[in-house]
């Protein structure tokens, strides 16, 4: 849907700061009403830059060629202004990242965090594997995940996000590696290819975070550790309670274990080592109830499941510390070093 800009600015006031909901790495985001009382949220740049117009248009392309329940829905765009506007279903709950680092302790529940991460899992297995031309989302953390009232999670921003076409296993990026610090894949910073692997590692670190309640980006350990390396190396100890939130410890019991083993298989450094988004979603899927399954996946899911349950967390469990202190070590050495453009 095509938005006039008169409509827009009329529906925010001018674009009043009292309409503002926040800001990201592309641009401010404002509360709106349009003239049919349809309640909206509008990203407007704060930039005119070409790197901005692009990853607009980029947001537009994509959005408006997917349609799933844990994925932003874009309602339309205005095309008056030299970065375009862009006009999506509001969403009330704040981030994901809001209910972690902001919230009142125990204010998102263990149920709830295993919910919202299989209903991520679903999304990006959608856009993997389920869409015409894959999709890699390419920035995935709690900050872009939306929640609504009843903490459905929503993933959000695409403006990094690239295609992958059909014919190919990945992309050679042509500029500059894109991510967050903490969240970004190695082999996809050291070596530039972009594949859906890089989105798998930014999943387990964010699983990481929802078991830790701890911010991957600024995380530093009494021996200078990050999240990621402390993490796998606690794990291999069997000593994981150490870094845990307190609430997981509780509410979690035997699944803590798991969603952890699934975690570290995720940030294998080795992408051909990680398992699949379709994997992935089904192992959270098996920790839940039986009737939350999509039943049309359930032929395949009873073999994939089995791999992911029982392949991974031998493997992991069979891996000694030192294995995993040297497998991971790569992952600290880049974010001390890099440079991120967003």
């Amino acid at each position: 849907m095509i938005i006039p800009l008169a409509e827009l600015q009329k529906a925010t006031n001018n674009f009043d700061q009292a309409r503002r909901l926040g800001e990201g790495g592309h641009g401010t985001v404002y509360k709106g009403i349009l003239s049919h009382l349809h309640v909206v949220a509008i990203k407007k740049s704060n930039i005119v830059v070409k790197r901005e117009i692009d990853e607009f248009i980029n947001e537009v392309a994509i959005l408006s060629q997917i349609n799933h329940r844990n994925i932003i829905k874009l309602h339309g765009c205005c095309l008056e202004t030299e970065v375009p506007l862009l006009a999506y279903e509001f969403i009330s709950n704040g981030t994901l990242s809001d209910h972690l680092h902001t919230g009142a302790p125990g204010s998102l529940s263990w149920e709830d965090r295993l919910r919202i991460t299989s209903e991520i899992g679903k999304a990006l297995a959608y856009l993997h594997s389920s869409v015409t031309v894959p999709i890699i989302h390419r920035d995935i953390k709690p900050s872009n995940i939306l929640l609504d009232d009843a903490l459905i999670a929503k993933v959000s921003d695409f403006g990094a996000s690239r295609y992958i076409p059909m014919d190919q296993t990945g992309l050679t990026t042509i500029t500059a590696v894109q991510g967050t610090i903490g969240y970004l894949d190695p082999m996809y910073y050291y070596t530039g290819r972009l594949t859906e692997s890089s989105d798998v590692y930014s999943f387990g670190v964010l699983l990481v975070e929802l078991l830790t309640r701890k911010n991957p980006s600024s995380y530093r350990s009494s021996e200078g550790d990050g999240l990621v390396m402390q993490f796998v190396e606690l794990l291999a100890e069997g000593n994981l309670a150490k870094i845990l939130d307190p609430q997981v410890l509780v509410e979690a019991g035997n699944e803590v274990e798991e969603v952890a083993t699934l975690a570290v298989s995720c940030m294998k450094l080795r992408a051909e080592e990680r398992p699949t988004m379709r994997q992935v979603k089904m192992a959270l899927e098996a920790l839940q109830a039986p009737k939350e399954r999509d039943m049309g996946d359930l032929p395949i899911e009873k073999d994939d499941r089995k791999y992911v349950a029982v392949g991974y967390a031998s493997t992991i469990r069979g891996t000694n510390l030192q294995e995993a202190s040297r497998r991971h070590s790569l992952e600290e050495e880049f974010i001390l070093s890099a440079r991120y453009p967003r």
